[in-house]
């Protein structure tokens, strides 16, 4: 495709400066491709076919170093990450309280309601993510409300999995 990161970076109608570090890579997943990707993470569960290609048009994906940090806790955020590649360490406070690997999502609540990150996301290996922007999630709910209660089930189903780990 020959396009980088850099020729893509999307902001949606009011956000903010992007914060958060932005590695030029190569974007090379198809729409299909990231679709499908889209379909395993539990947020999007029973989102229709047409819901996950709307998604993965607007779903970008980037490629991090040992070492890198991908989210940092406190500041502003807009975007989820799904992890493709590599694995990462979830930092709290500065102590680490868990790891990302293949098929794990992050910074969803940022991506839901455009808060704060509420951990630190460090490479601990190479990491391919994909990044889907909180615009794109709020312009297919707008479009297409009754979608609104299939993430709704996705989010409680997240909070009742991070409650089984830490309870």
């Amino acid at each position: 495709m020959g396009r980088t990161l850099a020729d893509a970076v999307v902001r949606g109608p009011g956000t903010s400066a992007f914060h958060e570090r932005q590695p030029e890579v190569p974007i090379a997943r198809t729409r299909r491709e990231t679709a499908v990707v889209l379909g395993g993470v539990p947020l999007f569960n029973g989102l229709a076919k047409r819901h996950l290609t709307r998604l993965a048009r607007d779903t970008d994906e980037l490629d991090y170093a040992v070492g890198d940090r991908i989210v940092e806790e406190g500041n502003p955020g807009e975007a989820l990450f799904v992890v493709l590649a590599g694995q990462g360490k979830v930092l709290r406070k500065g102590r680490k309280v868990g790891r990302v690997v293949p098929g794990d999502f992050f910074g969803e609540l940022s991506a839901l309601d455009g808060g704060p990150r509420t951990a630190t996301i460090v490479a601990e290996t190479p990491m391919r993510v994909l990044r889907l922007f909180r615009h794109t999630l709020v312009g297919l709910i707008e479009e297409e409300p009754q979608m609104s209660l299939k993430l709704l089930d996705g989010i409680v189903g997240r909070i009742r999995q991070v409650e089984r780990r830490t309870g």
